[in-house]
């Protein structure tokens, strides 16, 4: 914090008079991130050029990895001494609580097994949206969607109630981070969210029945040293009864771990069942081009 405009120097007697409490301001976060990057980047780290709030040090022999999340940090290296000596470090600068092993961030859980292996879900996650919408005993079912299924505008009324729908469909973009199965149905109901029907919102809730079910579902990441590349992509054809679009579908495997997924509509309407095939491949080819 610095003194306003106006404060002399040596007023020992003198003191600034605070209109307004400073912390829950906007200028607060930014303030303190700007402050913590300097330390980072004078202790020899650098921004990840595509995400501003991770930072990286490299040595010989040592990998540092920092990701921020307003005044929640991750740190994770390829040894243990690094980061105390770090945490020890910071902890001069700044007032830190070290929470030792992750096992919660942003609604993500983080359990670890006997091999070194790592497995993330949302359950905790999900339970929340489930009890918003009182589906908290709702029946589970095995599929997330009827096999083709036309989410088309068939006549039906308006959904009862279009803001909660639109809630819900961004609560559940959120859980695609560990649940790539559902990537396909979320980018369906997507579509549908500037005038909702109530067959749309059927789907929803099928869809979440469908998650009640498979609640404990994630991703497991085991520990190798195999950082081969293997891909795979997929397209349905004119899926889009309204604009007869096709919907992409990929996902990139480093070695046995995923890394990356996708199920996105195409920009142009394709001839045929192959030409929406090759338009997903290459996408696809973008898609490790830039991994």
């Amino acid at each position: 914090m610095q003194q306003p405009q106006g404060f002399h120097k040596g007023s020992l007697n003198t003191i600034c008079k605070l209109g307004k409490v400073i912390y829950g301001l906007k200028q607060a976060p930014r303030v303190w991130f700007q402050k913590f990057t300097v330390n980072l980047l004078w202790l020899g780290f650098q921004h990840a050029q595509l995400d501003h709030s991770l930072f990286i040090f490299t040595s010989r022999t040592t990998v540092i990895y920092i990701l921020i999340y307003v005044d929640d940090i991750i740190i994770t290296s390829n040894s243990s001494v690094a980061i105390q000596n770090l945490v020890h470090t910071l902890h001069q600068s700044f007032p830190l609580k070290d929470m030792g092993k992750l096992h919660y961030f942003l609604g993500i859980e983080v359990n670890y097994d006997n091999v070194g292996g790592i497995h993330l879900s949302q359950t905790r996650y999900l339970i929340d949206i489930l009890y918003k919408l009182n589906m908290s005993n709702a029946k589970s079912i095995k599929t997330p969607m009827v096999p083709s299924s036309k989410l088309i505008n068939d006549g039906t009324a308006i959904c009862q109630d279009p803001s909660l729908y639109r809630s819900i469909i961004g609560a559940l973009q959120y859980l695609t981070i560990t649940r790539p199965g559902i990537a396909y149905t979320i980018n369906k109901l997507s579509q549908l969210m500037h005038r909702p029907l109530k067959v749309h919102w059927k789907a929803t809730k099928r869809l979440l029945r469908y998650l009640k079910g498979t609640s404990q579902h994630g991703l497991h990441y085991k520990k190798s040293t195999d950082i081969d590349i293997f891909s795979y992509c997929d397209s349905d054809w004119a899926s889009d009864q309204e604009d007869m679009r096709s919907t992409s579908g990929n996902c990139v495997y480093l070695g046995f771990n995923i890394v990356s997924w996708m199920a996105k509509k195409q920009r142009v309407v394709s001839r045929s069942s192959i030409e929406a095939e090759f338009k997903s491949l290459a996408s696809l080819v973008a898609e490790i081009q830039f991994i």
